[in-house]
């Protein structure tokens, strides 16, 4: 499980940074991706990657400003014309199917394959065996989210002394212990998996916040998360700004993270009035605070 920023910067694009997408690849966990936010020319940032547009399963929008939605109707358009057939769900505030809809009759794009909306509230959004996301609503000029998106807890590893113990060599068989609750062996014999696998494992936890003012009413919604992506479109030195727009600062993202106990914050979002030799002035707004912290650029993929 990784994510892959294709585009980190705020309002218009830049020479540097393109407008805001993040991909979440589950390519081992589902072999899918989940989209969150969909910029101008998302689909010109994958042109420079290793993601297949027909990969993508699920599309989360934070919130319906332009430079988080101008890129669905190309991306998805694409996805067509490049073999895509798998149906799309795709999750933002209300207005996101007449968008998307208004987008693709008036330009006369015809699909392959079917959207599935679900225009979102807060609580619950999707639960199946291995996934569970949440979203709650932020302070921003019109309505944004944030995502929480849980794995639950994973199998142990097999325990290779107690199946060897139990006569039962190395093989194929191994991987098929390891994915069913209970097989049958050759000999007759019935193994039941969780005599032979560990402790399970915890999953990891993302949240993924759309444009906000800070508030710590977000930290319990944050909670222990592995990794907050956070908006920082204003520096340490700008909070007034940030207030004034609707949007928060490197130091006001990192004071959540820290009331929030997470494990790693990645800042995203960065306005196009800060030059790279800003960056280290930004960051440091933040780290005085939250040691842990990056400012992602885009292209960057961080392991969970």
């Amino acid at each position: 499980m990784d994510l892959f920023f294709l585009g980190t910067g705020a309002g218009v694009p830049s020479k540097q940074r393109n407008v805001t997408s993040i991909a979440l690849q589950l390519l081992q966990e589902r072999g899918s991706i989940w989209l969150f936010d969909c910029g101008e020319s998302t689909q010109h940032q994958i042109l420079h990657t290793h993601i297949k547009p027909r990969k993508i399963e699920k599309i989360f929008i934070t919130h319906l400003h332009g430079d988080h939605i101008f890129g669905l109707p190309g991306l998805l358009g694409s996805r067509s014309f490049q073999g895509g057939v798998a149906p799309v769900e795709i999750y933002g505030p209300p207005g996101i199917k007449e968008f998307v809809t208004t987008s693709l009759k008036i330009s006369q794009t015809r699909l392959k394959y079917k959207i599935h909306f679900i225009e979102i509230e807060e609580g619950v959004l999707f639960e199946d065996d291995q996934f569970k996301v949440q979203t709650t609503k932020l302070d921003h000029g019109i309505p944004s989210y944030g995502y929480r998106i849980e794995e639950k807890e994973k199998i142990g590893e097999l325990i290779p002394g107690k199946l060897k113990d139990a006569g039962i060599r190395p093989g194929p068989i191994y991987q098929q212990i390891k994915e069913n609750p209970t097989i049958t062996l050759e000999d007759g014999r019935t193994i039941h998996r969780k005599d032979f696998v560990g402790a399970p494992k915890k999953g990891k936890t993302i949240c993924i916040f759309g444009d906000t003012r800070y508030s710590n009413q977000y930290a319990t919604f944050a909670q222990n998360a592995d990794i907050l992506v956070h908006e920082a479109t204003f520096g340490a030195a700008d909070e007034e700004l940030a207030y004034e727009y609707y949007h928060s600062s490197t130091k006001q993202a990192a004071t959540l993270a820290l009331e929030a106990g997470v494990n790693q914050l990645l800042l995203t979002h960065i306005s196009s009035r800060y030059l790279e030799e800003d960056i280290p002035h930004l960051i440091a707004g933040a780290t005085d605070i939250f040691p842990n912290t990056r400012i992602v650029n885009d292209f960057d993929q961080v392991n969970v």
